[in-house]
């Protein structure tokens, strides 16, 4: 039988709330996985004499080519067999290349190794909308999905303090080594403690369409995603947001360290905190709050991003002024705080707005158009612009960088603030959150 037609025992609240926990666990160390490469940028550029371009390309292209090809076949398999099978391989493929970047002795062997970690990442995430979305009913999915997006600010916290701990300890190559195997563990711990439950059993009908429908084809499905005007104005703004996030979560290290003077044990000491503590807030209350006002007005879910990233702005000029790294990490402390505001939100819009057998898939094609552009060209950006710099500014070239990130923050408010328009029209929406 199918995943469609396995039904588990119905979840106790407590048991849902432990699933999330512990998707939300593996999503932590998929982000430390992922992040990793930005705080050991400093240590590997110097061994491996690298460019900022080089650095970029390894902490976003390289990485998101792969995660977003590999994305939507591996959501078509999910939104057809059991997710918790899908999620569990792919953990445990991510945590082995992450080890094997360890291996690496020039740019082309390590860019292989992200590779695999992008191919491995591919299915962690959308089927876990999916299986959470089984677990919750849609009112309260806004504050599930973002309890397990605090897997964003835990991972880059964790891997921030234990990455720069071990490298300034043992050397980058057993950062790698230690920070790769806990992922096999968790991977056998999920098989055995998560049930798969049955599709769409916590949603309402909606436009004829029933819970228990079959998934459609691929194309079918990727052409319906386009075609809705909600969906896509949402991935827009969200990647514009996760250009912003992404490239900061990529060049933090590397601008506190060559700019502001930081050490990296200072790194892993204190803006592993800031990370840490300013993300959590910011991803859970972003999803705390729109569980709440969305029920008043739906368009306060883009609204939401757009008054954060509008509050980053002068925190960002403050951050380049900054005269010592304790002052610009305190600038720094905003953004950390604001920058996921878009994340619950948009994960909610997409998981509501499609019906239950191509949430698997709708929450693919969203990370694809976000982390293609996001991941894939935002840490690139800051990097090439860095490197067209440096004959002038020297060191202080990342600076250059950085600011050049504030017009697109602009862009990114006026993006949301033309979702907010379409979701407010939404139907479907309008069903789901009744």
């Amino acid at each position: 039988m199918t995943a469609q037609t396995i039904a588990a025992p119905k979840a106790t609240p407590a048991y849902s709330y432990f699933v999330v926990g512990m998707l939300a666990v593996i999503y932590t160390l998929n982000f430390l996985d992922r992040q990793i490469i930005s705080i050991l940028a400093e240590p590997i550029r110097k061994d491996l004499n690298l460019t900022d371009t080089q650095l970029g390309m390894l902490g976003g292209i390289f990485f998101a080519a792969f995660y977003t090809a590999f994305g939507i076949p591996v959501a078509w398999l999910a939104d057809r067999t059991r997710r918790v099978w899908i999620i569990s391989a792919s953990c445990a493929l991510w945590s082995l290349f992450t080890a094997l970047c360890g291996t690496a002795t020039n740019f082309m062997q390590l860019a292989l190794m992200r590779m695999g970690v992008g191919i491995g990442e591919a299915g962690g995430s959308p089927p876990s909308y999916s299986l959470i979305s089984d677990y919750f009913p849609p009112e309260k999915r806004g504050t599930a999905l973002a309890l397990y997006s605090l897997g964003v600010p835990l991972g880059s916290m964790i891997g921030a303090f234990a990455g720069g701990r071990i490298a300034a300890a043992y050397g980058w190559r057993t950062a790698f080594f230690a920070l790769g195997v806990p992922g096999i563990i968790l991977a056998l711990l999920l098989l055995l403690l998560v049930r798969e439950p049955k599709r769409g059993t916590l949603d309402p009908l909606a436009q004829g369409v029933l819970a228990h429908d079959a998934a459609p084809p691929i194309a079918k499905a990727v052409g319906g995603f386009f075609a809705n005007r909600t969906l896509v104005l949402t991935a827009i703004s969200s990647a514009l947001s996760a250009f912003i996030g992404y490239a900061a979560l990529t060049w933090n290290p590397p601008f506190l360290m060559r700019v502001k003077g930081m050490e990296l044990t200072e790194v892993a000491n204190y803006y592993s905190i800031v990370l840490g503590v300013t993300g959590v807030i910011g991803t859970f209350g972003a999803g705390w709050l729109v569980d709440r006002l969305s029920k008043k007005d739906r368009r306060w879910f883009a609204w939401i991003p757009a008054i954060a990233f509008t509050i980053t702005i002068p925190f960002w000029i403050g951050l380049l002024w900054a005269p010592t790294w304790q002052i610009a990490l305190m600038f720094l402390a905003v953004p950390a705080l604001l920058n996921n505001a878009y994340l619950a939100p948009a994960l909610t819009v997409v998981q509501n707005a499609v019906p239950p057998a191509q949430r698997t898939m709708s929450g693919a094609i969203l990370l694809f158009v976000l982390n293609i552009i996001g991941l894939g060209i935002g840490p690139v950006y800051v990097g090439r612009i860095s490197d067209m710099s440096k004959p002038e500014y020297g060191e202080g070239s990342l600076a250059v960088g950085f600011a050049a990130l504030i017009p697109i923050i602009v862009i990114t408010i006026i993006a949301h603030l033309v979702a907010a328009q379409s979701i407010g029209r939404d139907r479907r929406l309008a069903v789901a959150l009744a």
